[in-house]
């Protein structure tokens, strides 16, 4: 049996979203307030991540899941200057085929972590 953990996360509304998105069995690990333009948050489940894509013309956004299966890569997006700390940017991007979403994060604890949960069921 599967211990339910309470999910991490910045803002309720952007959990109750993720909340009711879930497939059955599904649990929240985490949902991430996103600043900068175009994502307005990314939810990890144990099954998929889910990104509020806010880049759509005409003020419409997209709820839009991605499957671990379907993620080829994730990337910690460093700026040159940190000298090798890569965590502490604030950054990752999700290779999805030929897409990538890019997520910028307040605070490296939760770059750190979005990035080993998403590296953890990707390689499993």
């Amino acid at each position: 049996m599967t211990t339910q953990v309470e999910p991490i996360y910045d803002r309720k509304e952007q959990l109750k979203q993720v909340q009711e998105a879930l497939l059955e069995g599904e649990q929240i690990i985490a949902v991430y307030d996103a600043i900068g333009l175009g994502t307005g948050f990314i939810g990890l489940t144990d099954r998929r991540v889910i990104v509020m894509d806010k880049s759509f013309v005409g003020k419409k956004e997209a709820l839009t899941s991605v499957p671990y299966s379907k993620i080829s890569s994730v990337s910690v997006v460093s700026n040159r200057s940190i000298a090798g700390q890569f965590f502490s940017s604030g950054s990752i991007a999700v290779h999805v085929g030929q897409h990538i979403y890019e997520v910028d994060f307040r605070g490296d604890k939760k770059t750190k972590h979005a990035h080993n949960v998403i590296l953890h069921y990707i390689t499993v």
